[in-house]
This record gives structure tokens, C-alpha cells and sequence, in this order.
């Protein structure tokens, strides 16, 4: 292939890639899109939510064909002690019909979970029905470079200096390309990376009907804070799937570094808590895997372009941690990416005054407007981990008395509530943790 030039190299498989590779070739650019697994997919370990909107934006009415494997008509948070939990949620049928008014792909539900083995092929396919040329097994090792222009890329294989006019880097986090390209201004944090271990726990469809109150093509989403993370910044979480479970637990890679916790001690507490092993008991594991997430935000993030070449997706840090939202973000910047190329192409023009463009769509859009919003929360999250902790184990405790009929009237019971917060926390500490809280997300 050291002699073949296309009009756009992508790396990565993964939805931005896949996103980003499909909009350019539909548009009839030639395009090769590399992947490094054996298949797209293989690789990721993402815990498997999707947003049907983004993916209609992406391939329209194709989107009612993914291979979903639940759609999400109830989404639940709790705040976990090591016994209990206070939960809230929010559950509509409607939500798992349909995407919002507006989406192309009017058949896809708001949100649904998937397989990314099954997911990601079904995409990466999709670009290749529209004319890319998907290469699997094969690792992108750097960046070629003259003139100061990214002009290819050098992949490990024989013959593997492959030249394009543009190359768009969706390699994931942590990604060597954007550093080979210079567009990574300095190295990633241990705080600004998370790990995540997620198990495949397969049950019968029936059994997840009835543990989860829903019928065979709902599905539920559980995201668990507090105690499960034993005092790092993290959370666990169960997302239900035809006939097995998601179930998986992340946290900064600098707090774990910290305690010593393994991933794999951490994912085996979860599993533990008594309100998780109530709904995963007589489950069978399929599945094991550990990936680093990107957990920096926009503080973290890399130059968005540069001479020749594009990011999107993990690989530029676009995860909006607080919302558990990453592949919506990911799709997108692909779709804009995509979209941003084309058009520079229309001009002969892919100098990166030309690919500048390609932020100013992401500025129009809500990537970078909800990545701007919660700039500070990471910083946060890494200073003050122990707020994660205190506030759930408040909350149930004031739950737990409030809802203890014992002879002691109401008022006394806040009374003594009140008393055992200020126990651990002062009045000035309380308001000092609020604001800080409001800062981060405002």
C-alpha cells in the first residue's frame, strides 16, 4: 500500500472513527479506516450505552438497524453505603420508543445498550458499504510528516506507509498518534484517566425481565457513587442487555495508584455490595476486561488540528464523565470531522487554516459546550474524592432515620440528623463543599 494515496486515512474503529470515515466516503472521498483489534470492537471496553440520536445524525434511518441490544426506559442513580442506598431515577417508556424530535433516525430509542463487538462492526460496515476500505489487525505506529504536514502514516505491517491528504486520529486514549502528530501539548495525567474493569454476566432474558421490572426489549441503566469506589473518584455500574448484564467499576488511575486497589478488587467489592448481588445472583461471567478511560475534559484536551490532520473522540479527550456520556460526543466530532474534510477537499485547501473550521463546528454543537461547562469538575473529582464518599453515607443515614418509626417525633429526628452531620462536617465545610459542587457544574 506504500504507493496507494487516499483522500483520507482514519485510525480507529471505534464510533468516532467509524462516524468520521463513513461521512467522507458516503461523500464519495476515497478512504481507508485502520483498526488495530482483529475486528472493530474487539478492543473496547466501554460499558455499552449509545445514544440513538448521534447515531441517526450519522447513518439516518440505518440507525433503527443496529444491533441494540436493549432500549433504555429507566435510568437510576444511587448513592451507596456498604449496606444500602438511596436511589433516584427516572423511567418513561416513551424515552425508549424513539429519539428526540429532530433525529434522522426517527426508529432508534434516546438510548439503548450494545455489545461493542457487535456494535462496532455493524458501524465500521456501514462505512465500508459506503466505500472505505476498513484494514483490521493492523497498528498505526506514527505519523508521516513533510514539511512540517502530516501527509500519512506508518503502520506495522510490510508496505505500510500509507499517504492521504488528511489523516483523523481516533485512536483512543492516551493516544501516541496526537503526540507523533504534535497535537497532544503534554503528557496525559494519571488524574486525568480513569480505569475501568467491566465483567459480561449472562443471565436469562426472563430473569432480567423480572429482576429488572421491564419487558424483553427494555432494558434499565444503574450508575452506583459512594462506598463501591472505596474513597477514590469513581462509580460502579449495571447495564441490562438481552441475556446478560453489564456490570462494571471505574476510577482515576492517580487514586488507585494511591490505595494500592487493584481493578480487579474493586470490581470484585461491587459485585459484593448487597444491592448489586441481589441482581446479578446466578449469573455466569462471559466476559473480563480492564480500559483506561479519558476522564480530563476539556482542560485535557489536545489540539483539536493541526497541518494535515484531524482528532476526535477518546483519543481528544471528549467524555463527559458526570452524564456517562462519551460514544454520543465521539460520533459526532467523527460526523463534524468528516464533514470538516469534505469540505476543505471542495477548496484544496487542507492547511490547518482550512481544518480550523472543524472546531468551529464543535463550538456550534453541544461537544464542546457541555465539555467547557463541567472544565472544572475532573480537578475536583481528583482533589476532593472524599466527598464522594460523605455525602452518600449522610444521605441514607438521614434517609434510614427518617423513615425508622421509633417513638422519637419528626422534629427530634432532624434534630439529631442535623447533630450527626455537623459531626462530620462543620457548617463553613458544608457550604465550602456546596460551592465548590456549584462551581464545577454551573
Amino acid at each position: 500500500m506504500d504507493t496507494e494515496r487516499f483522500d483520507a486515512i482514519v485510525v480507529g474503529a471505534g464510533p468516532a472513527g467509524s462516524a468520521a470515515a463513513l461521512t467522507m466516503a458516503r461523500a464519495g472521498l476515497s478512504v481507508v479506516l485502520f483498526e488495530r483489534g482483529e475486528y472493530p470492537g474487539a478492543k473496547n471496553v466501554m460499558g455499552g450505552v449509545m445514544y440513538g440520536r448521534m447515531l441517526g445524525d450519522v447513518v439516518g434511518e440505518a440507525a433503527a438497524q443496529a444491533p441494540m441490544e436493549r432500549r433504555i426506559v429507566e435510568e437510576r442513580l444511587w448513592m451507596a453505603t456498604p449496606s444500602s442506598a438511596v436511589s433516584v431515577g427516572y423511567r418513561s417508556a416513551a424515552h425508549g420508543a424513539h429519539t428526540p424530535d429532530g433525529a434522522a433516525g426517527s426508529a432508534a430509542p434516546n438510548a439503548f445498550t450494545v455489545l461493542r463487538a457487535q456494535f462496532d462492526r455493524w458501524f465500521a460496515a456501514r462505512a465500508e458499504a459506503a466505500g472505505a476500505l476498513l484494514i483490521t489487525g493492523t497498528t498505526v505506529e506514527d505519523v508521516i510528516r513533510r514539511d512540517g504536514r502530516v501527509v500519512g502514516v506508518r503502520a506495522g505491517r510490510e508496505g505500510g506507509d500509507v499517504y492521504g491528504d488528511v489523516v483523523v486520529i481516533c485512536d483512543g486514549v492516551n493516544s501516541f498518534l496526537a503526540q507523533k502528530a504534535g497535537l497532544q501539548r503534554r503528557p496525559v495525567e494519571p488524574s486525568e484517566m480513569a480505569l475501568a474493569v467491566k465483567e459480561i454476566i449472562g443471565l436469562p432474558r426472563e430473569v432480567i425481565n423480572e429482576r429488572f421490572a421491564v419487558s424483553d426489549e427494555e432494558g434499565v441503566t444503574i450508575e452506583v457513587y459512594g462506598s463501591v469506589t472505596q474513597g477514590m473518584a469513581g462509580y460502579g455500574f449495571i447495564y441490562t442487555n438481552r441475556e446478560s448484564l453489564s456490570v462494571g467499576i471505574g476510577a482515576l488511575i492517580s487514586h488507585l495508584m494511591r490505595t494500592k486497589i487493584t481493578p480487579y478488587a474493586l470490581l470484585d467489592g461491587f459485585k459484593q455490595h448487597p444491592l448489586v448481588a441481589r441482581l446479578i445472583t446466578g449469573g455466569q461471567p462471559q466476559e473480563y476486561s480492564a480500559h483506561a478511560i479519558p476522564e480530563g475534559g476539556y482542560e485535557a484536551m489536545p489540539n483539536l488540528f493541526g497541518d494535515g490532520v484531524l482528532i476526535a473522540g477518546d483519543a481528544a479527550m471528549m467524555v463527559n464523565g458526570l452524564h456517562r456520556e462519551g460514544s454520543n460526543l465521539a460520533m459526532t466530532a467523527g460526523r463534524l470531522a468528516g464533514e470538516t474534510v469534505i469540505e476543505a477537499k471542495r477548496r484544496g485547501d487542507l492547511s490547518a487554516a482550512a481544518l480550523a473550521g472543524y472546531r468551529d463546528r464543535l463550538e456550534q454543537s453541544f461537544v464542546l459546550a457541555d465539555l467547557r461547562k463541567y472544565r472544572a469538575l475532573p480537578a475536583l473529582a481528583d482533589r476532593r474524592p472524599e466527598l464522594m464518599a460523605i455525602y452518600p453515607q449522610l444521605v441514607n443515614e438521614a434517609v434510614e432515620e427518617m423513615l425508622t418509626v421509633d417513638g422519637l417525633s419528626k422534629r427530634a429526628k432532624q434534630k439529631k440528623i442535623w447533630r450527626r452531620l455537623r459531626a462530620q462536617r462543620s457548617l463553613w465545610q458544608i457550604m465550602k463543599d456546596g460551592y465548590a459542587g456549584w462551581k464545577a457544574i454551573r
